[in-house]
Order: C-alpha cells, then sequence, then structure tokens
C-alpha cells in the first residue's frame, strides 16, 4: 500500500491508543477499517440498499463455529413499531427507534434439540453450562463478523446489550422457543456524520496483552496512564471528567450496577437452559 495508507495506519493507532505508532505495522484495508470502528448512536432514517442485510449475515455465517454446531440465530427487526418496543425494552434507547434495522443475535439450542428429536435421540449435552458458553460465544463471533461487514458498506453499528435487561419480553415479542434467548441487540444504519463522536481510546497493549504467562507487573502504571487517557477523551467530547478506572470500580461494586441482570440465571431456566 502507499505511504498514505501507511500514515492513515499510523494515525488509526495512535487514535484508539494516543500512543505513538510502532514503526512495523502492517499496512491494509482490513486493518484500517478495524481501527477505524466505533459505536454509532446517530443515524438517519434511510432505508438500508437491497441486499446489506443478506451480506451482513453471510459474513457471520462465514465466522468459526464450535464443531459446526452453528447454534446462534439472528431476528432482523425494521418494523418501526416492533423497534419502538424492544427501545423500551432496552431502557429507552432512542437510537433502536431511529436506525431503519436491528438485530437480536440469539443463542439457539432450540435449533439443535429439534434436530435430536426428529432423529429420534437423546439432548442431555444441551443443558450443560459448557454448551451454553459455547453458544454464546460463536453468537458473538458472528455478530463481529456481521459488524466489520456492514462497516465496510460504510455503514454504522452499536451494540445493545440492554437487550438482556428483560429477557422474557423480549423472548415473548420476537417469539423465541423455549432453549433460545436474545443475548445482544444490534443497531445498524448510516450515520448521521453531523453527530459522531469519534473513536475511543482503549487500555493500552501493556495491560491487555501478555507475553507467554499473564502478569501484573505492568498493570497500575498503564490504568494510571488510561485514566489520563480516557479524562483527555471526556474533556474532548464535552463530557464530565472522569477517571476510566473510578468508574468501572463504581460499576462492579454492586448487582446494582447490572440493571436487573443480576437474575439472568434464574431467568435462563424459565427459558429452558438447565445450565448444569
Amino acid at each position: 500500500m502507499s505511504a498514505t495508507s501507511s500514515e492513515r495506519i499510523s494515525t488509526l493507532w495512535q487514535t484508539r491508543y494516543r500512543t505513538p505508532a510502532p514503526k512495523t505495522l502492517p499496512d491494509n484495508a482490513v486493518l484500517d477499517l478495524l481501527l477505524s470502528h466505533h459505536s454509532v448512536r446517530a443515524y438517519l432514517p434511510d432505508a438500508l440498499p437491497e441486499g446489506t442485510l443478506e451480506a451482513g449475515i453471510a459474513a457471520a455465517s462465514s465466522a468459526a463455529t464450535s464443531s459446526n454446531l452453528q447454534v446462534w440465530s439472528v431476528v432482523a427487526v425494521e418494523n418501526p413499531e416492533t423497534r419502538a418496543r424492544l427501545a423500551e425494552l432496552c431502557g429507552n434507547q432512542k437510537h433502536i427507534e431511529v436506525a431503519p434495522l436491528f438485530l437480536a443475535w440469539i443463542v439457539d439450542l432450540a435449533r439443535l434439540e429439534r434436530i435430536a428429536d426428529r432423529a429420534g435421540m437423546g439432548h442431555e449435552a444441551l443443558d450443560y453450562q459448557e454448551t451454553f458458553l459455547m453458544a454464546t460465544l460463536d453468537t458473538g463471533i458472528a455478530a463481529q463478523n456481521a459488524v466489520t461487514a456492514f462497516e465496510s458498506f460504510g455503514l454504522g453499528t452499536v451494540y445493545i446489550g440492554g437487550l438482556r435487561n428483560q429477557p422474557e419480553e423480549v423472548a415473548s415479542l420476537l417469539s423465541l422457543p423455549p432453549r433460545s434467548v436474545a443475548v445482544v441487540g444490534l443497531c445498524v444504519g448510516k450515520p448521521d456524520l453531523a453527530a459522531q463522536n469519534g473513536s475511543k481510546p482503549r487500555l493500552g497493549q501493556n495491560v491487555v496483552l501478555h507475553r507467554e504467562r499473564y502478569s501484573t507487573e505492568n498493570e497500575a502504571e498503564g490504568i494510571a496512564a488510561y485514566d489520563r487517557i480516557a479524562d483527555d477523551y471526556q474533556k474532548e467530547q464535552g463530557l464530565t471528567s472522569r477517571a476510566w478506572s473510578e468508574t468501572v470500580a463504581k460499576r462492579v461494586d454492586s448487582f446494582k450496577g447490572l440493571s436487573g441482570r443480576h437474575v439472568i440465571r434464574t431467568v435462563l431456566h424459565r427459558l429452558g437452559f438447565p445450565l448444569r
């Protein structure tokens, strides 16, 4: 790639970490796209071009899947009334109403149960936590593949964890069968370029990258540096000054920060997941 593209990769690195980029970074269009990612919460209401949804799901289907079990499904919601109800269930998030497409990503063990039933076989393995964990991982991997595809089309996305606030109501709204649960939502649409916040800095690699063995040797220093970087970003966005570490410490101090999701295990039991 050209010197200009190489410079762009370095700029994207510096935006993400607020530190100088290594001189040996590969430069290609895929890395450019991934480093450019940011959540989009302001959308134009324009309908998506024909074929966009199908292309994104093809990308999701091309993701890795454990033992080829393919234990996810996705419900594509375009109906404005349904999106409005989902926005309420997710904590009154307005962008769910505005974005023309909302995807509810489903851990779907119900399909395997139906397959086993038709084959005249049991499905005991579906009862175990390992199967649910594997299915959750596969669903997240598939969703991220779709995100990358959508962003390559020039679209914006934002994940909606609030879809887990009231999972039984979501299951009813979307007609999900037992042994299936919506684990994350995704807004997709054309970004309103007049109202974007840009890329949020992340923890440095000296905190998250461990070579050969896990180590906390650089953690305190790295997090202190990130607190300063995150605070600078807050100020740039006209937001309240705050230390990232203090914010996350408050978040995990009590179950109250889970927005009602502290009962998720009990809810999953009712949705057909024994979690042995």
